[in-house]
């Protein structure tokens, strides 16, 4: 029997062991069936689980539970991304703090020993936090992005593209870190918005006596390594200047003055001062006008020898001060104002990052873009939400180079060996390496190798085949790839999505020999927002812990919460009062399961759903039929919000509140055939009800299955085994206009009584005017349910309405509640005037909040959302109570 109190804490954990221990996880349970397979998004060895991670990951588990039940061989690939900067961080941390030397005095091979060893004892933690949530993913098969295999995976590519020329090693601009000594991707970049000033250089025109040309500028400091001038050719004020040379104050060094339309005559002085080693949209300028490139710092961001001595040795915020000093007294400065912009932060290191000109190892990510973007384009790859394609071609069609080295020591270390002269031996080991130096230099040669590593991209990119057993020739890579669909953010579509698309066309083939991409569908969710619409944050203290949310509601509560939230392309506003609520929903179906049990209501495998003779049961039947449609058709749509909404709607409305209220006089009934029929159709839609739920909510679903069962008739497998259910022809409606008649009385009785304040203990009676025969044979029919369930002294038929009365038009009849012996009419008209009153007031108040320009323009947008929400409420409210007294006024 189940327990009187449905209790989360009690059962997730066991359910989560009783399905690992049955192996219920693991691909290849059907290997003649059809293979369904999703790679999880790595997350960081050092992650804990955020909520942006429990959307992700339910949304995959429903996918994945929900293709194991329609029979496929379904493999969820787990695994996390060794999470380059972040881990070495960690480590470095540890060494501080327990005062041990740091990784310089260790060395490389003692530094990284220490990492390992933290990652076999402390790393993986999300892992078991992404068991808590619910995750099936096939645990036997978890992959590490430095694993031995998918290290080989990320040699062989790296050597291929080497060879192919692909990968090649340039001096460009990176975003450089000065505190971490590494160049970061562009997603390790926080922009920071920040209050600060513009200054107005004046640069002398030579030859020229007391001419200038004014630029502008952030970074005073850069102007050391400033060498040219860009105006519009178009801009008249310079035209005359074009090709002539300014000369840059403190250093005296000549720039030449060039036309590129990348200056903007409308921004300030229309003159942009060009620094090609420290800015990169002067890099690109600089060598299309082929300036000069001078690097002014060195890697910690200090003054280097290419700027005047004075400066040389100056932190670059000091410099600033310095010089700002200098062009003043030189009269250089024309003027200064404030200015808001936003300034690059490392998100590690929390420092400025500065655009550095350095030597590092580049992918050709033009070449390897173009087939990604046209498997986008003939559709060999959808995104959802459509609108998303069209960021990816953005961004895939304006691609730079990609730099994939790293300055650091944790990571997959480049294959790169350097010979005496510099020549750079790529190769897939040491052995290879050496074996081609020495036919290269005709000798024995001693070889350095390169220290960098790649950027954690590079491995990610490998994702989807390397986790496969890649470069091998796997039973894995043959029957899982490609993989079906890949659930992301939109944040790193650039970052991996679009990686993942460039390296697994280029290395994977289908049957054909043609390139595969690496999945048909990519499945962009939004944002998890709080419940006020704002980004979390540690700062704003607005962060939602998902594990304190299982903790106090439980998994289920949480997940389906997510789902019903996961409308596409609009981000979730999160609030602890909808998990409430949706813990709420799963006791709803606890007690409702319950009840049945009870009443004996047990499953009968020989039940035909097709017999039932009682049009409630034949009309439950239809609505199961209507409800599995509808949640197969959205989650296959990706529409996870609808087929939550469709799953609450049946338990909860169609179910527990009416189905189950319908059917206790039939379970009571000294009619056997009755009471054994619907004992039946209870339990088989009770069961329904597991199945279809299963993949939103796996826990309290599977616990029901397993006690829903008796001796007579145990389960055959556990319900995440289960077949996910088909129907066609259950849908009677001739059932359905009986019960959805029933329904609708019951409802419009219910909502006059709420209107018009009759105490809920009173009951009234009914007349039904003008009723044909079979309304009135509906009425015979269920004259017991309608009494109780809309509280009901008596119903009886009539031809006139009687005085006093409040009607409710339904068909061809009128239902009549006298309302006069059971309330004071007149007090309740005066009640509702005073209430409508009321109500004008809140929305007057309403209107001239939202008609204040001033309110709309500086309040925060969820504020004023708010108040919009709030009077369209009390607009609604103000309609039920205007109806509420029209219908006294006919009644009086």
């Amino acid at each position: 029997m189940l327990e009187k109190t449905y209790d989360p804490q009690d059962i997730e954990e066991r359910i989560y062991l009783n399905w690992e221990d049955a192996g219920t996880f693991k691909c290849n349970r059907k290997p003649d069936a059809e293979p369904y397979s999703i790679v999880i998004p790595p997350p960081n060895v050092t992650g804990s689980l955020h909520m942006g991670h429990a959307l992700n990951n339910t949304i995959q588990d429903i996918l994945i539970r929900f293709e194991r039940m329609r029979g496929k061989d379904v493999l969820w690939q787990p695994g996390t991304d060794h999470a380059g900067i972040a881990t070495q961080m960690v480590v470095e941390r540890q060494l501080m703090e327990h005062q041990q030397p740091d990784r310089r005095t260790l060395g490389r091979d003692e530094f990284v020993r220490r990492i390992w060893k933290w990652k076999d004892e402390s790393g993986g933690v999300i892992t078991n936090q992404l068991r808590r949530l619910g995750a099936s993913c096939d645990w036997s098969r978890e992959r590490f992005t430095m694993d031995e295999g998918l290290s080989r995976a990320v040699l062989k590519v790296f050597v291929q593209l080497h060879k192919e020329g692909l990968i090649y090693k340039d001096k460009r601009l990176v975003n450089w870190d000065p505190k971490l000594l590494t160049a970061i991707s562009d997603l390790e970049v926080e922009q920071v918005e920040t209050k600060g000033h513009l200054w107005h250089l004046k640069y002398p025109i030579k030859g020229e006596e007391g001419r200038f040309i004014i630029v502008a500028t952030t970074r005073p400091e850069t102007m050391l390594g400033d060498t040219g001038v860009a105006v519009h050719p178009e801009d008249e004020r310079y035209k005359d200047l074009i090709g002539k040379t300014a000369v840059l104050p403190l250093v005296g060094r000549e720039l030449p003055i060039v036309a590129d339309d990348y200056a903007d005559p409308e921004q300030g002085s229309g003159a942009v001062k060009m620094t090609p080693a420290h800015d990169f949209n002067d890099f690109e300028v600089g060598r299309r006008q082929n300036l000069e490139v001078i690097n002014i710092f060195d890697e910690h961001a200090t003054l280097n020898e290419n700027v005047p001595e004075v400066y040389r040795g100056l932190e670059r915020f000091e410099a600033r001060k310095r010089i700002i000093a200098d062009l003043e007294a030189g009269e250089y400065l024309d003027h200064v104002e404030d200015h808001d912009h936003t300034i690059p932060y490392g998100d590690r290191s929390n420092v400025v990052i500065e655009p550095w000109l350095t030597d590092q190892w580049y992918v050709d990510a033009q070449t390897l873009a173009a087939p990604a973007i046209k498997a986008v384009e003939q559709g060999a790859t959808v995104f959802v939400p459509r609108n998303w394609e069209k960021t990816y071609y953005e961004w895939m069609r304006n691609i730079q180079p990609w730099c994939v080295s790293r300055q650091l020591w944790w990571g997959h270390q480049i294959p790169a060996w350097y010979g005496p002269d510099g020549e750079v031996f790529v190769e897939e080991t040491e052995e290879a390496a050496q074996s081609a130096a020495n036919i290269h230099y005709g000798k024995a040669v001693a070889l350095v190798r390169d220290e960098d590593v790649l950027d954690t991209w590079f491995s990610s990119a490998l994702w989807p085949f390397s986790t496969l057993g890649w470069p091998d020739e796997t039973p894995e890579v043959e029957r899982y790839y490609k993989t079906d669909v890949l659930v992301t953010g939109f944040d790193i579509i650039f970052f991996w999505v679009a990686r993942m698309m460039m390296m697994g066309l280029h290395f994977m083939k289908d049957d054909a020999g043609q390139p595969e991409v690496p999945f048909h569908t990519v499945y962009i969710h939004a944002l998890v927002r709080d419940e006020n619409g704002q980004k979390m944050s540690k700062s704003k203290g607005n962060v939602i812990d998902p594990l304190e949310l299982i903790e106090e509601y439980g998994a289920d509560a949480l997940r389906f919460t997510l789902a019903a939230m996961a409308a596409q392309g609009r981000d979730i506003k999160l609030a602890r009062s909808r998990v409430e609520g949706y813990r709420n929903f799963a006791t709803k179906l606890w007690n409702a399961a319950r009840f049945c049990q009870m009443k004996g209501c047990v499953t009968d495998p020989e039940v035909d759903v097709t017999a039932a003779s009682h049009s409630v049961n034949r009309w439950i039947a239809g609505e199961v039929e209507r409800t599995c449609t509808a949640v197969t058709e959205a989650i296959v749509a990706h529409k996870y919000n609808e087929a939550a909404g469709a799953l609450y709607h049946f338990v909860w409305h169609i179910f527990c509140d009416w189905y189950v209220e319908l059917i206790k006089p039939l379970l009571d009934s000294e009619d056997e055939d009755a009471k054994s029929e619907t004992k039946a159709m209870a339990a088989w839609a009770l069961e329904q009800i597991l199945i279809l739920m299963h993949p939103f909510m796996p826990f309290i679903t599977e616990e029901l299955w397993d006690n829903l069962a008796t001796s007579e008739n145990p389960r055959k497998s556990q319900l995440i085994l289960a077949g996910w259910p088909a129907y066609d022809g259950l849908q009677d409606a001739a059932a359905d206009s009986e019960i959805a008649w029933v329904i609708d009385v019951i409802s419009q009785i219910r909502s006059v009584r709420s209107e018009m304040n009759v105490p809920a203990g009173a009951k009234a009676p009914v007349e039904i005017v003008g009723a044909n025969a079979a309304t009135l044979a509906r009425v015979d029919a269920w004259r017991d349910e309608l009494s109780r369930l809309a509280r009901l002294q008596s119903i009886v038929a009539s031809q006139t309405v009687p005085s006093g009365a409040v009607q409710i038009v339904m068909g061809e009849a009128t239902i009549a509640l006298p309302l006069a012996g059971v309330i004071d009419i007149a007090e309740e008209m005066d009640r509702l005037t005073k209430e409508l009153d009321k109500i004008s007031g809140e929305i007057a108040k309403f209107d001239a909040k939202l008609s204040n320009k001033k309110f709309v323009s500086r309040a925060p947008e969820h504020v004023v959302e708010e108040q919009r929400t709030r009077k369209a409420e009390a607009v609604e409210r103000q309609e039920k109570v205007t109806e509420a007294y029209e219908r006294l006024k006919g009644a009086a």
